[in-house]
């Protein structure tokens, strides 16, 4: 009968805790981990489909029991009609079609969600305006990143500034607060004042530290003023892309947190602009434009701070502080239509649920480095985050300016060429929206690493091509050392650039997310310190060329980890993850050596091999289809 109804009723769990959709229709399997704990796997298995689907187990009558109830406990009693319609429409959301099949749902409401599916970037304007929010927060980032590059050689002079430590110190101390303090600071402003207010708050210090830097009379003066941006820097970064998550409807929440990448990249390439723009503006003197750099970057957190309480609080914030009323209001604000609304709400307060279960009587920083399958996303975590600054890219985005003018270049050439760099950055940042879910976060690494390495040895050796005859750098020298470092961006915007906020936000578990992402910004911003303080020195006692060279041998590093130790996360579900990160690295590192010979038969001989075993291998039943169907999906990981 081709007009059945489909049944999406699923059976409740049984005695010992387990869906049977999971355990007769899901089985896991671990190469080279003959001995995992079954009954572990399971366990993990069961709470991980919960956080997927947390209505799993649950039929129809129960849905509309529980939905009653939500509404009468939360004071949401006059939208109890369009609750019930959105409860059972989060029932089905696993299936794109499911709406056409809950018969309360008018005409006018299912053209709405017909539209959803065809046309996913129609959203309401309050959604856009909140996305542009967020650009600007990320643009603020950027810029506050690079507008010190041009700074830095007007007042290292007027400061008299020689010491190659006091540079990197003066130059690093916003990444140092940020590692200490301000990431760690991201957890109790966002529960005292919620995604906007703490937006708010680092935009407006990075508003006031901006005037301050700019109107520092004394180099210690603006190393408290540059260490004070810190406080900034790492709440922001932890806030907006979350704050982004949280708002937006799942069809287009990937699209949306990895545009924080782009924009910061365009506020990284605005920080260059203003250094050019700024060169010979010396009303206060000739070593001033350094004060018209930096106060410049007061600009952009001035609007996100008039913009932010235009926009709805997070409605997942609200349900967290049991503000449900408030909670709807905002959500209707950035949906369509109010059936809209109330699904993603109902839906998120059930993962509320779940998430509250997991957290119950845990201690999460125990669980963070005790439990297997979390310390493991914490290495990997760590180990992205390490390598976006240890390979070398922030060296550029610090001291490019420097490193053309050592080159041969006078200084408003050098300026230029610096920008340069931020354009090329950004525009090859914009294509990593797609890459990233095309090719994967482990392949992007493993073809970027070695290419890294490749252009920080080009660079470095181009140094050594011989001078002009009259002992001024040739022509051929300049060329070089700018091309080796436009091509480096160009590899590193699809690589690391994007991969490690990504890989970050999706390696841990729901329930210890937020611990993860301090730590693994915390990370970010420790090693960016430890680049900016050490580079000065580093030129200074191994020349440029050397250095260029510890830099690119860091990069090779990276390749050799990534690929005997780093797990792919890409379009993995919550079930495949804890598979993934259960996997010890004497498995992963065995499993990938002897894959390596297939990899040169298959790709360098371009021999017809068989496809070699996979790592892990997870089997589930399809959404929607019965145990007796056997309807399965393998995927390999």
């Amino acid at each position: 009968m081709a007009n059945e109804k489909p049944s999406f009723d699923q059976k409740a769990p049984d005695g010992n805790g387990r869906s049977p959709s999971l355990s007769s229709g899901s089985r896991y399997v671990e190469n080279h981990n003959p001995k995992r704990d079954e009954h572990a796997s399971t366990r993990k298995a069961s709470v991980a489909a919960l956080l997927r689907n947390p209505l799993t187990g649950m039929s129809e009558e129960e849905i509309l029991a529980d939905v009653d109830h939500f509404v009468d406990e939360k004071g949401l009693h006059e939208s109890r009609g369009v609750f019930r319609k959105g409860a059972l429409l989060a029932r089905v959301g696993q299936r794109a079609d499911g709406f056409e099949y809950v018969d309360s749902l008018t005409e006018e409401e299912k053209a709405v969600l017909r539209k959803e599916i065809t046309s996913r970037w129609d959203q309401p304007f309050m959604l856009y305006f909140l996305v542009i929010l967020c650009a600007g927060s990320a643009i603020v980032q950027g810029m506050d990143q690079t507008a010190v590059n041009g700074a830095q050689i007007f007042y290292f002079e007027e400061f008299g500034i020689t010491n190659e430590w006091q540079q990197g110190l003066l130059n690093g101390a916003p990444y140092l607060c940020s590692a200490l303090i301000g990431c760690w600071m991201n957890a109790p402003l966002n529960k005292a004042f919620g995604r906007r207010g703490t937006i708010f708050i680092s935009c407006f210090i990075s508003f006031v530290t901006g005037f301050w830097m700019a109107a520092a009379d004394s180099w210690y003066n603006l190393l408290i003023a540059r260490f004070a941006l810190g406080f900034a820097v790492g709440a922001k970064s932890s806030t907006t892309p979350v704050y982004a998550a949280e708002s937006a409807p799942k069809n287009i929440r990937g699209a949306l947190t990895m545009m924080w990448q782009m924009w910061t990249a365009f506020g990284i390439m605005l920080g260059f602009m203003v250094s050019v723009a700024f060169e010979n503006v010396t009303i206060f003197g000739p070593t001033s434009p350094w004060r018209w750099m930096l106060a410049s970057t007061s600009i952009p957190p001035f609007f996100v701070m008039i913009q932010v309480y235009l926009c709805p609080e997070s409605p997942r914030w609200y349900m967290e502080k049991g503000k449900y009323d408030k909670a709807f209001r905002a959500m209707k604000r950035l949906r369509r239509h109010e059936v809209q609304a109330a699904r993603d709400m109902y839906y998120a307060n059930k993962l509320l649920e779940v998430e509250a279960g997991q957290r119950e009587g845990k201690n999460l920083w125990k669980e963070f480095f005790f439990v297997k399958r979390n310390r493991r996303a914490a290495q990997s975590s760590f180990f992205v985050m390490f390598m976006q600054q240890f390979c070398g890219v922030n060296v550029i985005a610090y001291y490019s300016t420097q490193i053309f003018i050592n080159a041969g270049f006078d200084r408003s050439n050098a300026l230029l060429v610096s920008l340069g760099t931020g354009v090329v950055n950004w525009l090859f940042a914009i294509p990593a929206v797609y890459t990233i879910d095309t090719f994967g976060r482990r392949n992007l690494l493993l073809v970027t690493f070695p290419l890294m390495s490749l252009m920080l040895l080009f660079g470095g050796f181009s140094f050594f091509i011989p001078n002009a005859p009259n002992e001024e750098p040739s022509q051929a020298q300049l060329g070089c050392v700018a091309t080796a470092i436009y091509l480096f961006m160009v590899v590193y915007s699809p690589g690391e650039g994007p991969v490690p906020f990504t890989y970050s936000a999706e390696a841990f578990p729901l329930y210890i997310r937020d611990i993860g992402m301090s730590f693994a910004t915390a990370v970010t911003w420790g090693f960016n310190f430890i680049l900016s303080l050490t580079w000065p020195p580093l030129q200074r006692n191994f020349t440029t060329t050397g250095a260029f060279g510890w830099y690119a041998a860091w990069n090779i590093f990276g390749w050799i980890y990534c690929y005997f130790l780093l797990p792919e996360t890409k379009n993995l579900t919550l079930e495949e993850l804890d598979v993934v990160f259960n996997v010890g690295n004497k498995e992963i590192f065995k499993y990938y050596s002897e894959k390596l010979p297939w990899y040169m038969e298959k790709y360098v001989m371009r021999k017809d091999v068989v496809p070699f075993e996979p790592l892990t291998q997870v089997h589930e039943a399809e959404e929607g289809s019965t145990a007796a169907a056997g309807n399965e999906k393998l995927t390999e990981v």
